[in-house]
Order: C-alpha cells, then sequence, then structure tokens
C-alpha cells in the first residue's frame, strides 16, 4: 500500500515541488493544504501517514497546527515532520522534544526530499 503525506504549505511552487518529488521521486501519494486549519480538516478526514508542516504560516503557523493535531486523539499519533527556512538549534531541540520526528530545511533537494522524510519517519526503503 502507497503510503500518503500531507504536504501543508502557504506557498503552492513549494507544495508544488514537493509534491512532484516526493511522488515522483518517492513514490508517495501527497495530499496539500494551503493552511493550517485546512490541514486540521484534512488530517481528521483523511488520516494520513505523515504531514510536512511549514513553520512559517499567516494565521496558524506550524508549531500551533502540531499542538492542535497533538490535543486531537483521532491525530495525535500521525507523525509530524515541520519545514522550515530558518530555525536554529535550540528551536529544533524544543520542536524535537516536543514530539515532531524531524525538521527540514527549506529550500530542500528535490531529489533528496523523499530520502529525508523516509529516513526521519522510519520508513525503509
Amino acid at each position: 500500500m502507497t503510503r500518503c503525506v500531507l504536504v501543508v504549505d502557504d506557498e503552492p511552487d513549494i507544495r508544488a515541488v514537493a509534491r512532484l518529488s516526493l511522488e515522483r521521486v518517492g513514490g508517495l501519494r501527497v495530499i496539500e493544504a494551503s493552511s493550517g486549519m485546512e490541514a486540521l480538516d484534512i488530517v481528521a478526514s483523511s488520516q494520513p501517514d505523515a504531514v510536512l508542516l511549514d513553520v512559517m504560516m499567516p494565521r496558524v503557523d506550524g508549531p500551533t497546527t502540531y499542538a492542535l493535531l497533538q490535543a486531537d486523539p483521532r491525530t495525535r499519533d500521525i507523525p509530524v515532520l515541520l519545514l522550515t527556512a530558518r530555525a536554529d538549534a535550540t528551536e529544533r531541540e524544543r520542536w524535537l522534544a516536543e514530539g515532531v520526528r524531524g525538521v527540514l530545511a527549506k529550500p530542500f533537494d528535490p531529489m533528496e526530499l523523499p530520502r529525508l522524510v523516509s529516513e526521519s519517519l522510519g520508513w525503509g526503503p
């Protein structure tokens, strides 16, 4: 069965590149959301295998979206990876301590993104 990843980013170009990378290179199924609130609705109804979540988004940012996912018994066990253009070591350590499965840097190499996602989630080749 093909694994499904929800890609959440307010930038359409980032979502498009991530989708192309994860689908074509990684062989994964991808669902997209353009905001944290949209992601919460999609995760509750679609139950993806993982969420790739941008940190900096308007209104509801990535860390807030993650906290809301963790607060909901229906979604708390879905692993989340944060995607960020700027995070220092202290922020990364805090997010990982809170249960985020990985913190990936933007910009990312589309040829490497599927490997980074799979490694962070412990998914085999």
